[in-house]
């Protein structure tokens, strides 16, 4: 089937229209934005202050949408509804039980949870009290939870009881500055254990009255810990004011109207599960659902059914693994609330946009961030044409560029269209992180004069749209030629045997680096001789010679974080026998 270049957003049902109309509309809110129009659709603090939970829940709480549903959390006992109004008095009792402990602004809290209610609380309350929240993975082994502790100086900890006994317990005596941790029944009253509070007797004591800590746009909020291939993980510091980016982020790239029902699938262990998973919702007055259980096909589609989600946030891992469970599964079900669909994570690979548009009857809007940028950059808006494996086009208020670096240390931007470089922002949006917390020369080779540098590699075409290539070290460089991963993956992810493909480059020692990827497969097909030579020369056919992969090897599953990236330098480093560097973030089994 041939497939034109561009897809055209539907039209969205009934009275809802996109908050950018159309190609010409989207130039002129970019002409006209100014970041201080959006601060002004906020209430702040007295004094001029700032603060995420009272921009987020409390402004909403005392109007009129007190009673509209802010969470609700699918669980093993069913569905549970928190308003908005409960949610607010829920936090504030949160803030109270800190302020009872003694826990200041700006001391360090991690939360190690499930996604259940108590997190959600303690996320806002958290910010209510002008104290530092951590959100980690409740995967993580012990290892990188007391390295990040440790790392940030944490002195409160908000955990389940069974993940206490098995992880925190054993290695106590080693987080020296965590006085406080208070535990969450996993299905019933927490048990008395030394050293640990009763979360739910202290949230019954608390009042739900409580006078917001008067924070600065400044102030720190969040404190995402983020990996590198080498080295210990960065905490890149995020502020209060930041709330402005996820207002942004939630209204232009999500396309989110107080009515909808969204579902943003991320953990909030992960940025996007807290950026997006909870602060950016709420921002805008929407209901958000929170599944608490694992992945699985076909209660997702469910979920979309019963619980007519209107707007849906996920992952690329995610839609493979739909993909993977095949078409007549998405097709038991109906989904005529949902109106919009996109992901984050990877780059979407054009062949998963098509499937959103064959069985869900929606393209997937891909978009591009990352922990450091605090919120969505660059996206597929609503309203403007998708281009199938492409991320999109920059927000109202973001300015970014393609741009070579200098021996200097300067950077010189790249006007022509299609020119690999590296992708890089203009300084001075609100979400832009503060710094790595005690890594200041980490932080300072991020920037270059006025521009932030991203360390991916990206083109922008004549249109303005911009195309992954790859992260910096990345990317092959093969006889002469420059690879990015992405399009070989996408390529070999065109195959329908092909489930997810991840691609390296392999040392050789006549063209540098010779193309090698790792595949898994779907269900149904064999790894043998003969579908390995397919694969090969179907990569042949689509992408060249010089481009395609020159070895190919099976895997089960591909090791990928758990936001969904596929680790190619993990992949590189078991290929070739080097040390695997941090691998805290690495999903279960992979």
């Amino acid at each position: 089937m041939v497939r034109p270049a561009l897809i055209t957003k539907p039209p969205a049902a009934g009275p809802v229209r996109p908050h950018i109309a159309d190609v010409a509309d989207y130039a002129a809110q970019c002409r006209a934005f100014r970041w201080e129009t959006v601060r002004q659709m906020l209430d702040g603090l007295p004094g001029g202050g700032l603060n995420i939970a009272h921009e987020a829940v409390d402004r909403h709480a005392r109007g009129p949408r007190g009673k509209h549903v802010a969470f609700r959390f699918l669980g093993a006992q069913g569905a549970q509804d928190v308003t908005y109004l409960q949610l607010s008095q829920q936090t504030n009792r949160f803030a109270n039980v800190l302020r009872r402990l003694g826990v200041g602004r700006g001391e360090r809290l991690f939360l190690l949870t499930g996604r259940i209610p108590a997190l959600y609380t303690a996320v806002l309350g958290s910010f209510k009290n002008g104290t530092v929240v951590t959100p980690l993975f409740s995967a993580f082994g012990p290892e990188p939870i007391a390295t990040r502790i440790n790392l940030a100086q944490a002195t409160v900890l908000v955990t389940t009881e069974s993940l206490y006994r098995r992880k925190i317990a054993p290695m106590r005596d080693q987080l020296p500055t965590l006085r406080h941790v208070l535990l969450v029944g996993d299905s019933g009253p927490a048990a008395s254990i030394e050293g640990t509070h009763d979360l739910e007797r202290l949230m019954h004591e608390a009042s739900d009255v409580f006078d917001i800590v008067p924070t600065q746009p400044e102030d720190l909020s969040l404190l995402h810990f983020t990996s590198g291939t080498t080295g210990t993980p960065k905490g890149a510091m995020h502020v209060h004011g930041a709330v402005l980016t996820h207002w942004a982020a939630g209204y232009f790239a999500l396309d989110l109207h107080p009515e909808d029902i969204f579902w943003c699938t991320a953990d909030p262990g992960w940025v996007t599960g807290t950026s997006c998973g909870i602060i950016a919702p709420l921002l805008l007055g929407v209901t958000s659902i929170i599944d608490e259980a694992d992945f699985d096909a076909e209660r997702w589609y469910r979920i979309l059914q019963e619980q007519e989600v209107s707007v849906w946030y996920t992952a690329p891992t995610a839609v493979r693994m739909l993909m993977k469970s095949g078409p007549e599964l998405a097709r038991r079900y109906r989904f005529p609330k949902l109106r919009f669909i996109a992901s984050v994570g990877e780059p979407l690979n054009p062949e998963a946009v098509w499937w959103g548009q064959e069985v869900l009857g929606l393209p997937i809007h891909d978009n591009w961030w990352q922990t450091e940028t605090g919120g969505i950059m660059i996206a597929n808006l609503p309203g403007l044409p998708i281009k199938p494996g492409s991320m999109g086009v920059p927000l109202p208020g973001i300015e970014a560029a393609i741009a070579r670096q200098r021996e200097d240390g300067s950077i010189e931007l790249i006007e022509q269209p299609d020119t690999e470089g590296e992708l890089v922002l203009r300084r001075g949006w609100p979400g832009m992180l503060r710094g790595y917390l005690n890594n200041e020369a980490r932080f300072q080779k991020c920037l270059a004069g006025d521009w932030y540098l991203s360390g991916d590699l990206a083109r922008r075409d004549a249109d303005g749209y911009y195309w992954f290539v790859g992260r910096s070290d990345d990317v092959i460089k093969s006889a002469g030629h420059l690879i990015g991963p992405f399009e070989v993956e996408s390529a070999l992810m065109e195959h329908p045997a092909v489930a997810e493909a991840g691609v390296i480059g392999k040392p050789d020692p006549v063209v540098g680096e010779v193309v090698k990827a790792f595949v898994s497969l779907k269900t149904g097909f064999a790894p043998d001789e003969a579908l390995r030579k397919e694969l090969l020369g179907h990569a042949r056919k689509k992408l060249g010679a010089a481009v395609a992969p020159k070895e190919i090897d099976f895997l089960p599953v591909l090791p990928r974080t758990r936001s969904g990236k596929i680790m190619r330098r993990l992949l590189k480093a078991r290929e070739l026998g080097l040390p695997e560097g941090d691998t805290s973030t690495l999903e279960a089994g992979a």
